[in-house]
């Protein structure tokens, strides 16, 4: 029952573990596709023309303009930006107070003709979908975001929902004052915005993060009474088939200590080669061997079967239980003043041997006695020491070999004795008097 209880335990422990494990991968894996992040870098090209420095007084080809081109891939997509090129003249706001671009009615240098612009603004005071809101309403092209405060190189992608029709970027910090003191000097400055990398980044979310940790404790938790369940169960098991092993053992040695012991002597029956050798070890009996007989008449070596009765507590030889035929109950720890049913049958211990068919049925046919008796009727009628009996009085008396007859024999046909000596009381009672009446 406790081992079935175990098993039962550990399945549904195992399958509950195995279902959670399996529940929780599932939901990491779905948490990890949703918390993929795209975003793209992109090329910025700025073109400007700088004026040539002096070459001195008397020097020709003074007064001329320098071109400059650098192209980095500086910038990043705004998350809801269209992931395209664009193309157009750098401006700024044209108040010194609306260079943020948050106010709605930010006005920009606009270049004249209708030609494309990309607003420059640097970060900060509002949101980034306010900022490009503002200049997509003045018609800018393209909108470029610079960096302001720490991590002045970091860039990111921005988020912008519901202005995404027009192309926006953020660059690092100082490329964006690089292009501001290239306006502020009134140098025209022309940018060209194209595609870079395609970039996927993975990130667990703080959400994950807590499911997961949850799950993980909930399963540890689970594993841990499991375990602690299982091991109280195995424990109790353990201890409670130690408690019985040593119950048996120590009824065990109870029923040894009653069971008879002799010592063979030259001429016994059990020197003969014919006599069956000991079951245990296998060699005959030799004089002065001391042997264990045991309820159902087979004998062995005392050396030899003390220790297996200790461990099995049945016969080597018929499998009959010794505590049975001795009526002695396992958890016998304080029961020496017990009597057993070879005691209580006779008032003693038993000192002849019987054969059994079985450690619970014994009858008569069953019973053999001892070579010395086997020729002896159970009953005689023999004369009494007092040479003048009283008239018509008839004495039985039992042979002095009565007693040796085997304790169980006499415990289960005590009852059917007392009959037949009533029976043969009557029939001589009878007859004595048929006598006395005859002529």
């Amino acid at each position: 029952m406790a081992m079935s209880l175990i098993q039962a335990c550990r399945s549904l422990a195992l399958s509950t573990w195995l279902l959670s494990f399996c529940f929780v991968h599932l939901l990491c894996l779905d948490f990890t596709v949703a918390e993929k992040e795209e975003w793209y870098t992109a090329f910025v090209n700025i073109t400007y023309a700088e004026p040539a420095p002096d070459p001195g007084p008397g020097v020709a080809g003074g007064g001329g303009t320098e071109l400059h081109t650098e192209k980095t891939e500086c910038g990043r997509y705004g998350e809801h930006s269209p992931k395209q090129d664009a193309r157009g003249e750098v401006v700024m706001a044209s108040s010194a107070h609306d260079r943020l671009a948050c106010d709605p009615n930010t006005k920009f240098a606009a270049p004249a003709h209708g030609k494309n612009w990309i607003a420059l603004i640097p970060k900060g005071n509002c949101t980034y979908k306010d900022k490009i809101r503002n200049a997509f309403l003045q018609n800018a092209s393209a909108v470029v975001i610079f960096n302001v405060g720490s991590n002045t190189n970091e860039t990111i992608t921005m988020s912008h929902a519901g202005v995404e029709d027009i192309v926006a970027i953020m660059i690092p910090e100082p490329k964006g004052k690089e292009i501001v003191s290239l306006l502020e000097r009134n140098i025209t400055v022309t940018m060209y915005i194209t595609i870079g990398t395609r970039n996927l980044q993975k990130y667990v979310s703080r959400t994950s993060v807590v499911f997961v940790s949850i799950s993980f404790i909930v399963l540890m938790i689970i594993s841990l009474a499991w375990l602690v369940f299982y091991y109280i169960q195995r424990f109790r098991y353990a201890n409670a088939r130690d408690r019985n092993q040593r119950r048996l053992g120590d009824a065990a040695k109870k029923a040894i200590s009653k069971l008879q012991v002799r010592t063979i002597k030259k001429g016994d029956k059990e020197t003969e080669p014919d006599f069956d050798n000991c079951a245990v070890c296998i060699e005959g009996y030799k004089p002065n061997d001391v042997v264990r007989i045991l309820p159902c008449r087979h004998l062995f070596h005392k050396s030899c079967v003390d220790p297996w009765l200790l461990d099995h507590r049945t016969c080597p030889m018929c499998k009959m239980n010794i505590l049975k035929a001795l009526g002695i109950p396992p958890n016998a720890d304080c029961m020496d003043d017990l009597p057993t049913d070879f005691e209580g049958s006779l008032g003693g211990p038993p000192t002849n041997q019987i054969t059994g068919a079985s450690d619970t049925t014994v009858n008569e046919s069953s019973v053999t006695l001892d070579p010395a008796v086997r020729t002896v009727g159970a009953l005689q009628v023999v004369p009494d020491t007092d040479p003048t009996p009283q008239e018509g009085e008839v004495i039985f008396t039992t042979n002095s070999l009565w007693s040796n007859i085997t304790p169980l024999f006499l415990n289960r046909s005590a009852h059917q004795l007392n009959n037949s000596f009533s029976r043969e009381t009557a029939v001589l009672k009878r007859k004595d008097l048929c006598d006395k009446h005859k002529p």
